[in-house]
């Protein structure tokens, strides 16, 4: 049985895919020669139902209390390509081992003139920050901490021109595990209007929402705001390679079987975006229209020597399929 086979290759098959995967997505870096490489990390919630090895019980938006596995994901925004990827037990905060994930993947990346990394308020963490900034590494992390909303409150707010009701401010903070202090960069907007008592008179007053970063990019709060809210298309990468690959679907009762079997469902979703790579029409589409349109096709395979493919005179995208062919030659 497959399952066998996994099993058997256990924590040093699973690395070496690992690795072969990041050793395939260098070459292709390398080809585009991207000047300034954007990473996205994000972390996913796998809910498991059973015993599968190395499942646990933590943060679970999905189904609180239930096991779950918690995968580590680095994306190059520019080819919307996995760079790295850790199958990780569902006990693990979100940041857990970044720094070392990040070491490994910069081995991953050829040389660029600039390298911008973009996260979540999971990573907000001083040994983080320490460790781009030792590499020369740009970044932006919204900021996460106990009475955050409240430091908010005290600072002084200037209005964003052409932005009614959205105030920015920016000022140097250091947390008690920090090294130093860095530039927190905060956006406030009003959310809504709500009747406030205040001795006895009743008055409508504004309820804010903020927003607040760490960055070392020369950025005013409200580029960096807007910056930030790029990564927002990270989600719907994890979205493709869990549900349209079918990534951590299919398990067994081996931890390292089951980071196999993710790390083939990751290999493949590279395949697809470096598969379309030349075509931006292509480049644009979800890897469930490509596989629609490209894969699952009316076909038939003759010939023993030399196969071949003949497609069903009457295929709705022969002319797509036939030109995508001739680019992958």
């Amino acid at each position: 049985m497959i399952s066998t086979r996994f099993k058997a290759l256990g924590e040093s098959g699973a690395r070496q895919l690992e690795e072969l995967n990041g050793r395939r997505l260098y070459r292709q870096i390398e080809a585009l020669h991207v000047k300034q490489q954007v990473l996205d990390a994000d972390s996913t919630v796998k809910t498991v139902y059973g015993n599968q090895d190395g499942a646990a019980m933590g943060y679970n938006p999905h189904k609180r209390g239930a096991k779950s596995y918690h995968p580590l994901l680095l994306f190059l925004s520019d080819t919307k390509s996995v760079v790295n990827s850790w199958f990780r037990s569902g006990s693990a905060y979100t940041s857990n081992g970044i720094v070392d994930f990040l070491k490994q993947s910069s081995t991953y990346l050829p040389e660029s003139e600039r390298i911008f990394f973009r996260a979540d308020s999971g990573f907000f963490s001083g040994p983080l920050f320490d460790w781009l900034e030792e590499m020369g590494w740009e970044y932006l992390v919204k900021v996460k901490f106990k009475r955050l909303k409240d430091l908010l409150a005290k600072q002084q707010w200037r209005p964003v021109e052409g932005h009614s009701h959205v105030w920015i401010c920016e000022f140097s903070y250091q947390c008690k595990d920090w090294k130093k202090p860095r530039q927190l960069k905060a956006v406030r907007r009003i959310e809504k209007y709500e009747e406030k008592t205040f001795f006895g008179k009743t008055e409508w007053g504004p309820v804010y929402k903020y927003a607040c970063y760490c960055t070392n990019r020369d950025l005013d709060a409200w580029a960096a705001h807007e910056c930030y809210k790029q990564r927002s298309t990270s989600e719907n990468w994890i979205e493709q390679v869990k549900n349209q690959l079918l990534a951590g679907m299919t398990l067994t009762n081996d931890f390292w079987a089951n980071d196999i079997l993710w790390q083939l469902s990751v290999l493949a979703y590279n395949l697809s975006v470096m598969a379309r790579q030349k075509d931006t029409r292509l480049h644009r589409q979800e890897h469930n229209t490509f596989r629609n349109w490209f894969i699952r096709v009316p076909a038939e395979f003759y010939g023993s020597r030399k196969p071949k493919l003949r497609l069903y005179e009457y295929y709705l995208f022969k002319e797509q399929w036939l030109t995508f062919a001739d680019s992958m030659n």
